[in-house]
């Protein structure tokens, strides 16, 4: 049986408010965040050194700034907290282009991840996977023949990266491959990180379908490395508050498709 996906603490959701509020506002004091979580000095002083710690902030004298490239692909454990009702709404409009008997190829995304945990209720496949959460979310699934590609391992994204990954992943020729990366406006597709791009690449060339699932936190952005056009993808999945000029634009390039997220 796949694994649920883990309740929300206070404590996430409130360093995920923290987090949503320094980048909209580049800059924050912990007096700030104090009175915006309703909570005292010293917890919020707590939640920064915690986020500090992941990497997620950076701390200055007199408040905390953050980069948005630094936080959308940023620790895996932070990233299972955040954005979630979009990345199920993305999973099950997912879930729709895949049958019984296909072989899916799934990132280190939590997106992906919100798939893989779908997957036991669609019959058998084989499912080939980086990302450590989506192999132990589907290791006791019986209809599933799972694959785990191997490397170097990343505490930060809890996945297998590197050169061996890579060429792992070359072996393969998979009938789908879905995955999510840090930004895209309606050209490009991007990631900040070069060993996240080098691996993307790959599991996009081994696959006959491409799909791109993203929630409106990462449409409309650019990050430093390019990872691949849009119109590489057969079909992009978008989710949330989204610009209708930018999804027109992204139409002209491939098929797009918004999955509804519930209220």
């Amino acid at each position: 049986m796949a694994s649920a996906p883990k309740k929300q603490s206070p404590r996430l959701l409130r360093q995920q408010k923290v987090i949503d509020h320094v980048v909209n506002q580049g800059f924050a004091s912990a007096a700030e965040l104090s009175e915006l979580t309703s909570v005292s000095l010293m917890t919020v002083h707590r939640d920064i050194d915690d986020l500090v710690t992941r990497g997620l902030l950076r701390k200055f004298h007199g408040g905390v700034s953050a980069q948005p490239s630094t936080v959308f692909e940023s620790s895996s454990d932070f990233r299972l907290h955040t954005r979630t009702a979009e990345k199920e709404a993305l999973a099950r409009d997912a879930l729709q282009l895949i049958t019984p008997g296909m072989s899916v190829m799934l990132d280190d995304s939590t997106t992906a991840l919100a798939l893989a945990r779908l997957l036991p209720d669609i019959g058998p496949l084989t499912v080939v996977s980086n990302y450590r959460q989506v192999q132990d979310a589907l290791r006791e699934a019986t209809d599933i023949h799972l694959i785990g590609l191997g490397g170097e391992y990343s505490r930060t994204h809890d996945s297998y990266l590197g050169l061996p990954c890579q060429e792992m992943v070359r072996t393969f020729s998979v009938d789908i491959v879905f995955l999510s990366t840090s930004a895209m406006n309606a050209q490009l597709t991007y990631h900040q990180e070069q060993e996240i791009v080098l691996v993307k690449r790959a599991m996009l060339g081994s696959a006959a379908t491409k799909v791109l699932m993203m929630d409106a936190s990462k449409v409309g952005r650019a990050a430093l490395h390019k990872l691949a056009p849009v119109g590489e993808f057969d079909h992009v999945l978008l989710a949330g508050e989204l610009d209708a000029e930018l999804i027109e634009g992204m139409r002209e390039h491939t098929d797009v498709r918004i999955s509804a997220v519930p209220d």
